[in-house]
């Protein structure tokens, strides 16, 4: 893993609906991306070091379809609002990773549009995976991803896709990019990850490479690819769903297998993407937002926060047409646009950003448990000699909980008593309390 990667926190902004671009591709250029320009600012002050951004290559629709992916969507801008966007980026310390969509391409991808014309013999055709004869539309069928007729499958066992896909992936690290986010990276074989990465990293050794993985072998895939890191959606899904819950052992569990990646890499993780219910929405307790932040802010891992999570945005992933729309909303000019109801998330994102940040080692940090009921649990933070605690509290009442070693409380609100059920390395969380407590080994 790069050396600025192991500092990372990402703001993750998917740019189509940031800036509020049409739905459909138009002819004429729009210079939109100075919006998201506007906002690193913004980011900045949160303390994130990393802006991760959706697809911003020209696509049909939402993105994901691609028809060039070397042109900036023209609803987007041009090559000259990238060049702004990574220069004012740099000026503010935060680097830009891409989104990379390889697995599939749009129907107006120009080359598959050659394929249905020139036929199935024709070397257009080889970048994809034909299935059978004419549908009933008498166009070819191909294979498309997850069924959907948008999105055509390319075929990842051609020499001419994997030298395509090196090209555009050095061509815009070489233009400023610092990393890739590699779209449905479980859908495309393994191998072709293995053939493609080197060639990137000879040119490009620092890029920060990480693939979207939902379930799986994430082991086996990071080994296997060459990735620097893969999706941590078992961790996210357990966050909020043991919260919800109340049962913490459903967390501890997800937490130990996270641990045994840590030996090997850091998971990309998150509590909120472009593709999920949002957090304020998703919980059903809004007071537990800050104690699913100081899980991410202390796991170990590269953490991102979904723009709009900071202010406690609300939106439900719908499975239907337009159903990601409301996860995907657009931004006021600047952030003096925002609701005042959500300033008070941002601080704590604030808070919690900072004491990661000057924790650093916590990348790497691996969990220990010390206490650990349904609603209860206290966490040892470590890595090294370093050490913090996690002291959570789902409960309506005040619980005085095992803290070995507490010293003072670096975030949240605690008692941090000398005498209790527990001895005299003990602190006391109010109802639905939390806490981030640093420990005399720290010191």
């Amino acid at each position: 893993m790069t050396r600025w990667i192991n500092h990372a926190i990402f703001w993750h902004v998917y740019p189509i609906g940031f800036v509020g671009a049409e739905q459909h591709t138009q002819a004429g250029v729009r210079h939109r991306l100075g919006h998201v320009v506007d906002w690193l600012d913004y980011a900045a002050a949160m303390g994130v070091s990393g802006l991760l951004l959706g697809p911003i290559f020209e696509s049909s629709t939402h993105g994901y379809d691609t028809i060039d992916h070397f042109r900036i969507d023209p609803r987007l801008g041009d090559d000259g609002d990238f060049d702004r966007l990574i220069a004012e980026a740099r000026r503010r310390g935060l680097h830009v990773v891409l989104d990379g969509v390889f697995n599939h391409v749009g129907r107006d991808f120009p080359l598959f549009r050659a394929a249905v014309a020139n036929g199935a013999a024709s070397r257009e055709a080889g970048w994809f995976r034909r299935l059978g004869p004419e549908d009933s539309a008498q166009e070819p069928q191909y294979a498309t991803f997850e069924g959907h007729h948008a999105l055509v499958a390319l075929n990842h066992a051609s020499a001419d896709v994997a030298a395509y896909v090196v090209r555009v992936m050095n061509h815009w690290l070489g233009g400023g990019a610092f990393g890739w986010r590699l779209d449905a990276a479980y859908a495309v074989p393994r191998s072709f990850w293995a053939k493609v990465l080197p060639d990137v990293r000879r040119h490009h050794p620092d890029a920060y490479i990480f693939g979207e993985v939902i379930h799986g072998d994430y082991d086996g895939f990071v080994a296997d690819a060459g990735v620097d890191a893969v999706t941590q959606y078992e961790l996210w899904k357990a966050i909020w769903s043991a919260i919800n819950d109340r049962n913490l052992f459903e967390l501890h569990w997800a937490l130990e297998r996270h641990n045994g990646f840590l030996d090997r890499f850091a998971p990309f993780t998150f509590l909120g993407n472009h593709d999920v219910t949002r957090l304020a929405s998703r919980l059903t307790d809004e007071r537990h937002i800050a104690h699913a932040l100081a899980i991410l802010m202390t796991i170990g891992g590269t953490p991102a926060v979904y723009a709009g999570d900071e202010q406690a945005f609300r939106g439900i992933k719908e499975d239907r047409a337009g159903g990601d729309d409301a996860v995907r909303p657009t931004f006021p000019a600047t952030p003096a646009g925002l609701a005042p109801f959500g300033w008070p998330t941002y601080r704590l994102h604030q808070h919690l950003i900072g004491l990661r940040r000057r924790h650093p080692w916590l990348v790497r940090a691996k969990s220990r448990k010390i206490h650990l009921t349904n609603r209860q649990m206290v966490l040892a933070m470590e890595a090294d000699e370093n050490c913090v605690l996690l002291a959570l509290n789902l409960d309506d009442g005040d619980a005085t909980l095992a803290a070995p070693g507490v010293d003072e409380v670096l975030a949240g609100a605690a008692v941090v008593t000398n005498a209790g059920p527990h001895g005299p390395n003990s602190v006391r969380l109010a109802g639905h309390g939390w806490a981030v407590l640093s420990t005399v080994r720290r010191r």
